[in-house]
């Protein structure tokens, strides 16, 4: 073999070796501090003046008996209108129930992201169904959703104050 060649594949392998290194390091750092989780609310508060416009000015153009219709009548005196966490790492947390499908999960894009060894990323979501009641639906978890200390196996509506637990934490529906 030539030098050069020789030279070539010892730099070859040192550059391999030292991505080795780098990927091992970087495992184990985010085996040590856990994934960064980001802040989301500032963008949504950002958001949330120009999307509140925009929905007013839909209504104006919508005749009131189509906006019946559509769902867009006022809610039940008992309806709830947020979702809080009341066990948990996100203690205090609140998200405003808007009709929007709500997912839990340690997956970055997930509503609640739920920073709990017991919690798979894709854990469960929350919607309403078209009588305006929410459900509770497990995704395929592991360790499973529960509701008032029932395993959920079925999409399930949930009643006003009844815990949801998944893992150390739990959330309840309120007015």
């Amino acid at each position: 073999m030539s030098e050069l060649t020789l030279t070539v594949m010892r730099l070859g392998f040192l550059a391999v070796l030292w991505l080795f290194v780098i990927v091992a390091v970087q495992v184990i750092r985010s085996d040590l501090f856990g994934t960064r989780v980001t802040q989301r609310g500032s963008r949504r508060e950002a958001a949330r003046p120009q999307q509140a416009s925009r929905q007013q000015a839909r209504q104006q153009s919508t005749p009131p008996q189509q906006r019946a219709q559509q769902g867009g009548g006022r809610r039940g005196r008992n309806a709830p209108s947020k979702l809080v966490v009341t066990e948990g790492t996100l203690t205090g947390t609140t998200v405003a129930l808007q009709g929007q499908t709500i997912t839990l999960g340690r997956a970055h894009d997930s509503t609640i992201v739920l920073d709990d060894d017991y919690a798979s990323s894709r854990h469960a979501r929350i919607y309403p169904d078209q009588g305006g009641q929410w459900i509770v639906e497990d995704l395929g978890s592991t360790n499973g959703t529960y509701l008032d200390r029932s395993r959920l196996t079925t999409p399930t509506p949930i009643p006003l104050g009844a815990p949801i637990r998944i893992g150390k934490t739990a959330i309840e529906l309120r007015k």
